[in-house]
């Protein structure tokens, strides 16, 4: 149930604040200490910070919790250069996994730098031959404006290989064969079970039928389906159903299957794993007899790519400060604070392929960058680039703290000046997270 509870809240969350929060790493994870110390950093900054009225605005909280995103996402990039406290440099002996056709294959490198000693030797080579595919069913075309169902209460039954559901829909008198649609249509997404339905409309557009299909693909042995409709017992649900159709399946799910070095193998899935090692996801059919090979790039792709994700992070919160600018009068402050950093950077920049543009962001000269961090001053290069990690590792660690210090508010009254006195508000520690408006304060 908590598990639910938490889905519907990042869901409703991500539907407010169009923010996607994308997939989690080990990045994620923190020690118990870790937690403690940024409690105890938010609490700090609640007690020294004066007390402010802050408007309630939806853009407020926008604002807020786009500025934790980016820095979070910040941290995570640093954290990844940053293991075992070792400078950029090391990233030589980090993995990155490539692909000889993205369009047909993409791969992630998911073990440990360990594994490999001869990175040659785990090139293999994946030829595809039928991505995995979910079940679509798609029912009987209706005129939009129809009376195909008279009015009274329908029911089926919805059944997977593991669980079965019952559903319920009510017909007015007045109800069209369009709003009977869009009911089914809510109520099979509003339950979470996995299908995803939608109206489509014929050629002429005078029509609809209601689209089912699994998120889930591919089918066990002796499966013959992802999920069955079945009307209920009752003579009037039946005939509904034989209205709507949407017990027919149109297209089965079917698995995918390739040949992994030569040998024919099948996955229920297009996304996979290959000896621990790789995380493989099939885009695409191949031509035939013409393989895509999946091995790793050079250390100095690998390194550079590592940058470029750093310079990517950076890039992402000032175009958030530039996304806000005259909706929020302190986004100013934020692309100031930020900007601030590659400002002493410049001249050093420039030497190794970064460029700080005029709206603050960096681009990077990919053959340019390359040349710095393999050439005969890499040594130099890879200081200025630490030091440009840690510089920006400082400042998200401050905005992701305290959020509100960047976003428009009135001042009220200062705190004591004696810091004995002061104490934490107990409840501002959720808006300090960026996640909480107190409408009333």
């Amino acid at each position: 149930m908590t598990g639910n509870v938490m889905s519907v809240a990042y869901n409703q969350r991500n539907s407010i604040y169009g923010i996607s929060l994308g997939t989690s790493n080990k990045y994620d994870s923190h020690k118990r200490s870790e937690l403690r110390k940024t409690c105890n950093n938010i609490i700090k900054s609640n007690k020294e910070s004066p007390l402010y009225k802050i408007r309630e605005d939806i853009n407020v909280r926008r604002f807020a919790i786009d500025i934790k995103e980016q820095a979070h996402a910040i941290k995570n990039v640093v954290a990844s250069l940053s293991e075992n406290g070792e400078g950029i440099e090391s990233t030589f002996d980090k993995k990155i996994a490539t692909t000889s056709d993205p369009d047909i294959v993409t791969a992630e490198y998911i073990g440990n730098n360990e594994d490999v000693s001869n990175p040659q030797t785990a090139d293999f080579r994946l030829e595809v031959q039928q991505l995995a595919t979910p079940q679509i069913n798609v029912g009987h075309f209706l005129s939009r404006a129809g009376r195909d169902f008279k009015s009274g209460t329908y029911g089926f039954d919805l059944n997977t290989n593991t669980t079965s559901y019952e559903f319920q829909f009510n017909v007015s008198e007045d109800n069209t064969n369009e709003e009977v649609l869009n009911k089914l249509r809510k109520l099979i997404n509003n339950a979470n079970i996995g299908l995803q339905s939608e109206l489509i409309s014929d050629s002429s557009g005078t029509s609809k039928a209601l689209r089912i299909e699994s998120k889930q693909t591919g089918l066990d042995e002796g499966e013959t389906y992802l999920f069955q409709i079945i009307p209920a017992r009752d003579r009037d649900s039946r005939e509904a159903m034989q209205h709507l159709g949407i017990d027919e399946i149109t297209s089965p799910a079917e698995n995918s299957s390739f040949l992994l070095n030569g040998t024919l193998h099948t996955s229920y899935s297009n996304t996979f794993t290959v000896n621990n090692m790789f995380a493989v996801t099939l885009n695409g059919v191949s031509q035939s007899n013409q393989p895509v090979t999946v091995g790793f790039k050079p250390s100095t792709d690998a390194v550079a790519d590592n940058i470029e994700t750093l310079v990517g992070a950076y890039n992402g919160i000032i175009d958030t400060a530039h996304r806000y600018a005259g909706r929020q009068e302190s986004s100013d402050m934020l692309l100031r604070d930020m900007s601030g950093i590659t400002r002493g950077f410049i001249r050093d920049f420039s030497q190794i392929g970064l460029k700080r543009e005029e709206d603050h962001t960096l681009s990077v000269d990919r053959p340019t960058l390359t040349g710095a961090i393999s050439g005969s001053d890499a040594m130099h290069t890879f200081a200025v680039l630490n030091k440009f990690r840690d510089a920006l590792s400082t400042k998200a660690d401050q905005a992701s703290i305290d959020p509100m210090n960047y976003v428009s508010k009135t001042l009220v009254t200062y705190k004591h000046p004696n810091p004995n006195k002061n104490f934490a508000t107990p409840y501002i520690s959720s808006m300090y997270s960026g996640m909480m408006m107190d409408r009333f304060c």
